[in-house]
């Protein structure tokens, strides 16, 4: 699973932080993070500690909040998503297909007004 930050995905000079290139079982060890992250006593979850995700060009923690801001960063590197449970448990359920069979699809993880998108693509870089 690799991690990367993604600039102007569109012609609204949006960006993206995109997880990708998984198979079923990434991406379920990726769905137990989010639900310790959800249930368990850990507030923040830094995504590169675990060996499975590679990051290539920036970082990602995740972190329990108390509104809905999605990704934000200082300097397109270090990235960190403020949600809150119910945003995470709605992750949730967008992850749970990936982990049923292998595919090639993808999905974005919240629907947010922010300009930084969470892609959450199967599929490896072409």
């Amino acid at each position: 699973m690799k991690l990367k930050f993604l600039e102007n995905i569109n012609a609204y000079g949006e960006h993206a932080i995109r997880l990708n290139d998984f198979n079923k079982a990434e991406a379920s060890k990726f769905l137990a993070i989010i639900k310790d992250l959800v249930s368990g006593p850990k507030q923040i979850i830094q995504l590169s500690s675990y060996d499975f995700i590679v990051p290539v060009n920036c970082t990602l923690t995740l972190r329990i909040a108390e509104t809905d801001e999605g990704i934000i960063t200082e300097d397109n590197k270090e990235f960190f998503c403020d949600l809150t449970p119910d945003a995470y448990e709605e992750m949730i359920l967008l992850i749970e297909p990936f982990c049923l069979k292998e595919t090639d699809a993808y999905r974005f993880l919240y629907e947010l007004d922010n300009p930084i998108d969470f892609l959450f693509s199967a599929g490896r870089e072409k």
